[in-house]
């Protein structure tokens, strides 16, 4: 089924690159992307996405070629229903949203319902295009904040928001009861987020104090103690990885660089995960060339965090 993704505004790349957890990407503009999905229902996992659509056409930039879509389509819904309009930087569409969600009102032939729809129609402007869809799904984002790490039991500055982790869970392809591990678990955000897709959770810190609040935060989840570098763990065993990187001196790493920290780590994940499977790295820098000794280097994205802090999302696919 061809769906229609209205995408957080928040990231240039990730929100699209996201949707790879779902199905096949075929088209993709600022805020907005088309993809082909065998099950809309599975796009409840995304948390870069603000509302899922069933595609019912696109056309150019106007006000005059929606209009013409919407004859072609000829839209009798036999509910109530709304027609809302979201345009997004960029869009080269010149009428006012207010115009073009009147249009759409005059154009699809039965009742309307602004305050209570059952059904709501959706154009998307974004580019050079307008894209129109029937929305299947809103994603429920406020239930991210209510897991924000400062609620947990053990909380550690500087850990990942729910969203991002999320987000990086789900660009590893990991699904329902596959297993996903961190070896580098911290607080066990990443984890928690694994847990929550019906995922099979595994963690392990060379801190005990990290195993011992990550025990505590996700009590559920099998968790040991391990230097990163020399896993215990058997070889392609695992279905995903995905993993924060240590980033300073600060970081407790058994009194090693992190020159030699990060290779030896990326071989080890590299062992223990299955062939044709992805490893999500974060790290606070470039390590494509570190890993591609190891894997074929899939993306990189780039997130801000402050001034002092851009994170690197790599995904690395081993062969």
């Amino acid at each position: 089924m061809r769906l229609i993704f209205e995408l957080s505004g928040e990231h240039p790349t990730l929100p699209a690159a996201e949707l790879d957890c779902v199905g096949r990407v075929l088209e993709a503009k600022p805020q907005v992307a088309v993809a082909e999905c065998p099950d809309p229902g599975a796009a409840a996992r995304l948390a870069l996405t603000h509302a899922v659509l069933e595609e019912l056409g696109s056309t150019g930039a106007s006000g005059e070629e929606l209009a013409s879509l919407l004859r072609d389509l000829a839209l009798t819904p036999g509910r109530p229903f709304a027609a809302r309009v979201k345009k997004v930087a960029g869009s080269m569409v010149r009428e006012p949203v207010s115009s073009l969600e009147r249009l759409m009102g005059t154009h699809i032939h039965g009742p309307v319902s602004l305050d209570h729809p059952e059904i709501e129609f959706r154009a998307i402007l974004s580019g050079d295009r307008i894209y129109l869809g029937r929305v299947l799904l809103r994603i429920d984002r406020g239930s991210y904040d209510l897991r924000r790490p400062s609620t947990r039991p053990f909380f550690h500055p500087g850990v990942m928001l729910p969203r991002t982790a999320r987000a990086v869970v789900n660009l590893s392809l990991v699904r329902g009861g596959e297993s996903l591990y961190d070896p580098f678990c911290g607080t066990g955000g990443i984890l928690g987020e694994a847990g929550l897709l019906g995922a099979r959770p595994l963690g392990s810190d060379a801190d005990p104090a990290m195993v011992a609040g990550c025990r505590l935060n996700f009590p559920e989840v099998p968790l040991f103690l391990a230097d990163a570098t020399a896993l215990p763990l058997r070889s392609s065993a695992l279905d995903a990885v995905v993993t924060d990187l240590p980033y300073g001196q600060s970081s407790w790493i058994r009194n090693r660089s992190l020159d030699q920290l990060y290779p030896r780590a990326l071989g080890e994940i590299h062992r223990v995960l299955r062939p044709g499977r992805r490893a999500v790295v974060v790290t606070n820098r470039e390590i494509g060339e570190i890993g591609g000794s190891f894997f074929r280097v899939l993306q990189v994205h780039r997130q801000r965090v402050h001034r002092s802090l851009t994170r690197r999302i790599t995904v690395f696919l081993k062969e």
